[in-house]
């Protein structure tokens, strides 16, 4: 039988990465507010998110989710959000062409603003003081008053999240994302940009393909979907005590379980998905379609556990593996986590995170990923699956709509001297709006081969 769950029983079990609150009762107060704050998200459409994995599952959709590493108090912007989202809106069009299949789109987004981190302390010359983990938890300068855990920040948080969240629905349903806008999609950043030619390509298609349906009486009018899109949010469920808080009870749907009503889907880090901690054992109680990171120190047995605890009734759409190896592993290491998924018969998406296993220090001192390590491994990803005859389902990346010099190489040709440009991610480099794009047409020449059968290697710009 399984074990009783509430959305506080992960309290009992041992937790990872998590802040040192000086201020506890503070933490306590806020957490109690939060609780009777109205909702982000509604059952329903985690539930309809629910639905469109499975199809992933089935080989019949794809998984497009990306977005800032982490987001940040200082960057929130109506301008930000529109931009992120008018690339996420050109790479999926461009991926549909390629996968000839629905895209899913999940933002890492209106909630994303903890990060893990390697070490609980930073240290400069001598000074030692709490890792910056995000802005929902502390900022960035070094400071003592700074990087002391800050309780309130968890309210600005879900403010924060809730504007962008408004404001993305907006997008999404009030015409921002209708097909026959396509052509407006396109950033200044990228005039200049070999790929927005190729994209222009795609926008004239739909122009005539849009024309055709208009001329037979189908116009975005009556026809919904070709006027608003379904644009989903993540993030990664660290900070369990905010999580717990905005966690409720599906009182309208015949489903009455346990939702995340924060995000429509959540994922568990790689750092924290240890059988008996604290945070499979929230994600395994709510109704939610959720994530776990898969990196190199998994071991098959272990992740079969894992999976079977998430995902006990193997439902489809319930669970997606997001692998993150490193292109020197994702060979070696991808294969034999995949072959136990298959020989257990788990139903799982599985997707690939290109970014977190591919992160070096530049000669400059820089943090950065190279344009040419992501694409190896997402082309490394797709080969073991093809190797093994299962279903590559989708992608995960960290990418902003904002022209910035965070991740070398692609078509812009960024170099490390070039980092110092315009670096301002608060945690993790970040692929540029250009670079995204580029990403998407060599993906969907990828998916192109698969679904026509060509075999053809595809070279990265270099």
């Amino acid at each position: 039988m399984m074990r009783e769950w509430s959305p506080s029983s992960w309290r009992s079990k041992p937790i990872h990465q998590q802040p040192g609150y000086p201020d506890q009762d503070r933490l306590h107060q806020v957490e109690k507010t939060l609780r009777g704050y109205p909702t982000l998200v509604f059952a329903g459409e985690a539930q309809r998110l629910r639905k469109s994995l499975s199809e992933v599952a089935a080989g019949r959709a794809f998984l497009l989710q990306g977005g800032d590493c982490a987001e940040s108090f200082a960057e929130f912007s109506a301008d930000n959000i529109r931009d992120s989202f008018r690339v996420f809106l050109q790479m999926a069009v461009v991926l549909t062409f390629g996968a000839a299949c629905p895209i899913v789109k999940v933002g890492r987004v209106a909630g994303q603003f903890a990060k893990p981190r390697s070490s609980d302390v930073e240290v400069i010359d001598g000074k030692s003081l709490p890792s910056y983990r995000g802005d929902m938890i502390n900022a960035m300068e070094f400071t003592d008053e700074a990087r002391t855990p800050d309780p309130d920040r968890l309210l600005r948080v879900y403010n924060q999240s809730a504007a962008t969240l408004n404001l993305l629905r907006a997008f999404a349903q009030g015409g921002f994302a209708n097909l026959e806008e396509v052509h407006r999609w396109t950033l200044s950043s990228l005039s200049d940009a070999p790929q927005n030619d190729r994209f222009e390509q795609i926008a004239a298609r739909i122009d005539e393909c849009l024309a055709f349906m208009r001329a037979c009486g189908l116009t975005p009018d009556n026809i919904q979907q070709l006027r608003e899109t379904e644009f989903y949010t993540s993030h990664e469920a660290l900070l369990l005590g905010y999580e717990e808080a905005l966690t409720r009870k599906d009182t309208i749907t015949d489903d009455k379980g346990w939702y995340n009503t924060a995000a429509h889907m959540v994922w568990i880090g790689d750092r924290t998905r240890q059988l008996d901690g604290a945070h499979v054992e929230y994600c395994r109680g709510i109704h939610n379609p959720i994530g776990m990171k898969c990196g190199p120190s998994l071991e098959p047995d272990d992740l079969i556990r894992l999976v079977d605890a998430l995902n006990p009734r193997n439902d489809p759409g319930r669970l997606t593996l997001i692998a993150r190896f490193g292109s020197d592993k994702v060979k070696e290491a991808l294969p034999r986590l995949v072959r136990a998924i298959e020989r257990e018969g788990r139903n799982v998406v599985w997707s690939c995170d290109p970014m977190h296993g591919n992160t070096v220090k530049s000669s400059t001192g820089y943090k950065t990923r190279p344009f040419d390590r992501i694409l190896a491994e997402v082309r490394g990803f797709f080969e073991v699956h093809e190797a093994e005859g299962t279903y590559a389902g989708g992608v995960h990346f960290e990418m902003t709509g904002q022209d910035v010099t965070e991740c070398i190489g692609g078509a812009n040709r960024i170099t490390e001297h070039a980092l110092a440009d315009r670096y301002h991610t608060h945690c993790d480099p970040r692929l540029n709006a250009s670079q995204s794009l580029e990403l998407a047409f060599l993906i969907a020449e990828m998916l192109r081969r698969r679904r026509t059968g060509a075999a053809a290697p595809l070279k990265a710009a270099s």
